[in-house]
């Protein structure tokens, strides 16, 4: 249990640490998260139930609009807090197992915003 919890802390402090407020190459994955494919493939790949992908939906939308505003004043603390805000929520609403996809979906996300699926 220890392992998991440091992985996961070892994730979120990597995944908060590499941000500079720069929305059109470090925040347009999120923003893409948004679009119905990605969020689908996102809501597939982690197994989300209907009440869990409208709460993550929720979630998203929030995020994606907070970070417009941290950007507009260059605020990489309010950044960070809404990238907290995001994880923190998702965790909230998914199982453990649900909660562990949903990081390794962002993180190869946020490495690939190409990439609109990942295959189950």
């Amino acid at each position: 249990m220890k392992k998991i919890l440091f992985s996961v802390m070892v994730l979120v402090s990597f995944s908060t640490a590499s941000f500079a407020l720069n929305q059109d190459e470090d925040y347009k994955a999120l923003n893409k998260l948004t679009n119905k494919d990605a969020f689908i493939s996102l809501v597939g790949y982690i197994n989300a139930d209907n009440d869990q992908a409208s709460f993550l939906q929720e979630v998203f939308q929030t995020t994606v609009k907070e970070l417009k505003t941290a950007e507009k004043y260059d605020n990489e603390k309010l950044a960070e807090s809404v990238m907290n805000y995001n994880l923190y929520n998702a965790k909230c609403i998914l199982s453990e197992e649900q909660y562990k996809k949903y990081l390794v979906f962002i993180n190869y996300y946020l490495k690939n915003d190409n990439l609109l699926t990942i295959n189950k």
